[in-house]
């Protein structure tokens, strides 16, 4: 906080006044501070109870001296407050409020000066109790709770960096957010239950004969949803009419769905009840597990997550890895564009598959599940998606964004693509711009990076595209467009990608031509609604494949592994290392190939990688960089130059945390040149890449230390419970949080 900070005037000691004030007198980062109450009362007590230094007898002489002023009145008497302080306000003074709207005070400020001043910075703390008065002052309550700040655009970087700094002494994290948008998201996450909590509670107490009943037998839940009921009455009648048109907006929303039910459950439609209810669900548990408990701010890998993995051992035994992400993002996807009834069993229960069940649920389509791998989907037909309530925020998964911009540049609503700070790096050019070829209209971020937000009510039109790299996601993203564009979409891929889409869109029905590194479709079909077994995804299983490759005495069977010929890239590499590697029980699930694959160890060599097996195993190769580390002699990663460009460098990042061990490797524009040796213990930045930290635990098993690799929260979008089973099988990795 800055030197010059000597007297801070708190005026309005109710609950939040003299919170902050006994919170700012305790850490002392804002000099005196002096207190001023329109009940002489409070103030006095505010003085005798230790929450102010000073009593300020004159608002005039207080305001005077004052370097920091905070407005704790109710939001109907801040206009007035302005008015009585503004000729004794000095121009270097700094201003902020605590009102739960944040437009009014803004147009109350015009009014009353010339020019709002640029010490001006509106602020909201997100915090409260049923209590009130300074009595009630709290010197806790403002720990972990959000404070939105909505400076202007007269406000001083000064300014906001002095009342953020002020906020965030208090525990409080601080967040800026522009006036509109705050008024909007309050009105529909705290004003409107408080609405209906009044509502509720004043309609039963008026229920004639039983009301105490009512009360008497009233279950937890009640409880809870009507505390809020006992707020302040006239606070909430200031702020109802303070934020008027944004709760009259989310008021009718809400309504209008409140008639839907209604409607639905006097018709006994049971569809819709069951859509309601489980969308409802759903949102909640899918929100409360991405945000960790916040409101306002979306990062799935907020949290801090280090593996530490001990050295040496062995794996063995029988186990089976998560269902095939590819498999289980499409199963959704495709099942929701589906007339009818899809079952699918062996879904990914992972944040990134999640995040596309989610994004569909927010289009309207309603999702069972998913329980234990099974998911019942309700497909809306082709043209069945409805406009989702805001952007769809898909974490971090690259796929969901790829794919899902096919389809919704299709749609006649608009929409827009959000990710986590780590997908929001990644490139999107590669699907935008055919798209834009089509006819759609897509606008990225600097660079071609997103969010993406697609223009709905855009006719398309198919073209043939000659895919300058070999990407499954871009290939994926053009066939799903091409089943609403005129004509014929094709796309031909100068290697082959895994064909996942091509196989999936046949066994719902629609037919695909395929000739050679050709794939088309036309528009106009239908798909109908299938049964899916998502087999176990190789490049989960991949880790415990090199685990065994590398580690003497393992012998390990991985069950029923999806072998499509556009994904066994890691099995014909190993192979060609020398590994001692078999199928077994060979078959084919629902159009997919399928096998348990038993793998045992046997020195590896050093190899020249062929270009050609490159694409069929691009996910794989961080572990497959650790399988190059431990094979005698010398083995080059060329052609692989996409690799830069996924959740992280994976490049530069295994490189980086191969040399931390000590291995003998060098990097180069389109993969690497690896020395196979000894493996060392050390520190191993993950880059929150999922894959790169699961292949250094891996790589745990030929070192001879320690392995601790940081920010590893990721590993959860692909593979929930790799640890688990990795001490199951005999990986000695241990996870830490916080």
């Amino acid at each position: 906080m800055s030197q010059g900070i000597k007297n801070t005037l708190i005026i309005g000691l109710g609950l939040i006044g003299g919170s902050l004030a006994k919170v700012l007198r305790q850490n002392r980062c804002c000099g005196q501070i002096i207190g001023f109450d329109r009940d002489p009362e409070e103030t006095k007590l505010g003085l005798s109870s230790g929450v102010i230094d000073v009593a300020a007898d004159s608002l005039a002489d207080a305001v005077s001296q004052a370097d920091i002023i905070v407005l704790a009145v109710p939001v109907k008497a801040m206009e007035k407050v302005l008015v009585d302080i503004a000729p004794f306000i000095a121009e270097e003074t700094l201003i902020t409020d605590v009102g739960s709207t944040k437009a009014n005070v803004v147009e109350a400020a015009k009014r009353v000066f010339d020019q709002v001043p640029s010490g001006f910075v509106p602020g909201h703390p997100i915090a409260g109790s049923e209590k009130s008065g300074v009595a009630a002052a709290d010197e806790h309550l403002f720990e972990q709770h959000k404070i939105i700040l909505t400076p202007l655009a007269e406000s001083s970087s000064y300014a906001v960096k002095v009342f953020t700094e002020m906020w965030a002494s208090t525990g409080a994290e601080v967040l800026i957010m522009d006036v509109e948008k705050h008024d909007e998201v309050l009105a529909a996450t705290s004003h409107l239950p408080h609405m209906l909590a009044f509502s509720l509670v004043d309609t039963l107490a008026q229920e004639q004969g039983n009301n105490t009943d009512i009360f008497r037998y009233a279950a937890g839940g009640f409880r809870d949803f009507t505390r809020i009921a006992g707020s302040d009455p006239t606070m909430w009648h200031d702020i109802c009419l303070a934020n008027r048109d944004a709760l009259l907006a989310q008021l009718d929303r809400y309504t209008s769905g409140l008639a839907k039910l209604r409607a639905a459950i006097e018709c006994g439609d049971s569809e819709t009840m069951l859509g309601t209810f489980t969308r409802a669900r759903a949102a909640r548990e899918h929100f409360s597990r991405i945000l960790s408990g916040t409101a306002y701010s979306q990062d799935m890998s907020n949290q801090l997550v280090t593996f530490r993995a001990q050295p040496g051992g062995s794996v063995s035994g029988k186990i089976r890895v998560p269902g095939d992400k590819s498999i289980s993002h499409r199963s959704i996807m495709l099942g929701s564009l589906a007339d009818g009834v899809t079952e699918v069993t062996g879904f990914l229960e992972g944040e990134d598959s999640l995040a596309t069940l989610q994004a569909f649920r927010d289009m309207g389509v309603v999702i069972e599940g998913p329980d234990d791998g099974n998911v019942t989907i309700y497909g809306v037909g082709v043209n069945g998606l409805s406009a989702p309530p805001g952007p769809l925020y898909v974490g971090n998964s690259g796929t969901s964004m790829r794919l899902l911009s096919g389809l919704l540049a299709a749609q006649q609503f608009d929409s827009e693509l959000t990710g986590d700070a780590s997908l929001t790096k990644r490139p999107m050019g590669r699907v935008a711009d055919p798209l834009r070829l089509m006819g759609a209209e897509i606008e990225t971020a600097e660079n071609g990076r997103p969010p993406m937000k697609i223009k709905g009510g855009q006719a398309l039109k198919g073209i043939h595209y000659d895919m300058p790299m070999a990407s499954a996601q871009v290939k994926s993203c053009l066939l799903l467009a091409g089943l609403y564009a005129e004509g014929e979409t094709s796309v031909t891929e100068p290697a082959p990608t895994r064909d996942h889409t091509e196989r999936m869109l046949t066994g719902f029905g629609y037919p695909v031509e395929q000739n050679g590194s050709k794939a088309a479709v036309k528009s106009g079909g239908q798909l109908h609604a299938t049964r899916i077994d998502v087999p176990a995804d190789i490049s989960s299983a991949t880790f415990f494949l090199v685990a065994a490759a590398i580690a003497p005495g393992s012998d390990l069977t991985l069950e029923h592994v999806g072998i499509n010929p556009t994904r066994v890239g890691i099995i014909n590499i190993l192979r060609l290392m020398g590994a001692n590697l078999e199928l077994l029980n060979e078959r084919e699930v629902g159009g997919e190939p399928v096998a348990d694959i038993r793998i045992r160890y046997a020195p590896l060599k050093g190899i020249h990688i062929p270009e050609d097996q490159v694409p069929l195993a691009i996910d794989e190769f961080p572990a497959l960089f650790i399988a190059a580390a431990c094979a005698e002699g010398t083995t080059i990663v060329s052609g692989a130059e996409e690799l830069r460009v996924k959740e992280s460098d994976r490049i530069q990042s295994m490189v980086d945390g191969l040399k931390a061990l000590g291995v003998d490797i060098e990097g180069t524009p389109d993969g690497a040149i690896i020395q196979g040796g000894e493996i060392g213990g050390g520190v191993v930045e993950s880059h929150d890449d999922h894959r790169i930290a699961m292949s250094f635990c891996v790589a745990a098993l030929r070192a001879t230390g320690e392995i601790t690799i940081t920010d590893c929260a990721n590993v959860a979008t692909s593979f929930p419970g790799f640890v688990e089973l990795a001490q199951t099988a005999g990986i000695k990795v241990e996870k830490e949080e916080g």
